[in-house]
């Protein structure tokens, strides 16, 4: 049996195909910069804990063991992930440090992944 090849220009213009879901393929630059993002986000605590500091605008330490059920020394951890990626930013206050998403890394992150 022998295969024979479609032009590209073919597939393009066929009404079957579905249409691209990007205008152009991401950069190198850009992949470099979101793979550490969405490494950090690939795990369900620390995308969890992304999803309640949005939503409350900003979050002490110490209340995000209950929701999480996890306990002090892993939302340290987790949290310590999620801001070496960009996505959110502690302030101390006291012992106890107050988190808030950095809205400019998500709104790169929503460009990068063909958001508007």
């Amino acid at each position: 049996m022998t295969t024979r090849s479609v032009p590209k220009a073919k597939l393009l213009s066929d009404p079957l195909c579905c249409t691209p879901l990007t205008k152009a393929p991401l950069a190198v630059a850009d992949a470099e910069d979101v793979a550490p993002v969405l490494a950090a986000l690939g795990d369900p605590v620390r995308l969890r804990l992304l999803s309640i500091v949005a939503a409350e605008g900003e979050v002490c330490s110490c209340n995000l063991e209950e929701p999480l059920g996890k306990s002090q020394p892993t939302i340290s951890h987790h949290t310590r992930v999620l801001a070496n990626a960009g996505l959110i930013v502690g302030e101390k206050r006291g012992k106890w440090t107050w988190w808030r998403v950095v809205p400019e890394r998500l709104a790169t992150l929503r460009h990068v992944l063909g958001g508007s």
